[in-house]
């Protein structure tokens, strides 16, 4: 499969947005919609990941100007093909064009390993956040830059 990845903007795309992150984060992971759509999506640098054959959105991510990335959403379906690895990418060359030295997650607990793969290590203590135990971890870009695999399209 193949698929595109384009920077939007909020006010542009937000229907496309809310739409994949409704299906994962409201509906799977019951997170309440308050939660889930805060203001920071109005300042944040969205990525929109489309099959490229049915045009329809499949994933999403955002990453603030401070380094926090976040609600990286993929539909169910599309798990399998690793469009996570995809919008990690576009996030990180965010980062990069953004000129920061770091970038850091809120990650669900049960995720932490998943995100050790991508050099991110974890800071500070577990804390609870929409009745989920998360971990705060962070990663040096520079050490993103010098690890030993490589994120490609």
């Amino acid at each position: 499969m193949s698929f595109s990845i384009s920077r939007v903007q909020w006010e542009k795309a937000a229907p496309l947005l809310k739409n994949v992150r409704e299906k994962v984060f409201i509906c799977e992971w019951r997170i309440p919609k308050n939660v889930e759509f805060d203001k920071k999506d109005r300042h944040a640098f969205h990525l929109l990941v489309c099959d490229d054959i049915t045009q329809e959105p499949v994933a999403t991510g955002r990453i603030l100007a401070t380094g926090e990335i976040s609600r990286i959403a993929v539909l169910m379906a599309y798990r399998k093909d690793q469009v996570d690895h995809k919008v990690m990418q576009g996030l990180l060359k965010i980062a990069q064009e953004l000129c920061l030295d770091e970038v850091f997650i809120y990650s669900p607990l049960e995720k932490v390993e998943y995100f050790r793969k991508f050099n991110f290590i974890s800071a500070g203590a577990v804390f609870m956040e929409a009745g989920m135990p998360r971990q705060r971890m962070q990663c040096s870009l520079v050490e993103m830059e010098n690890a030993k695999y490589y994120l490609t399209h």
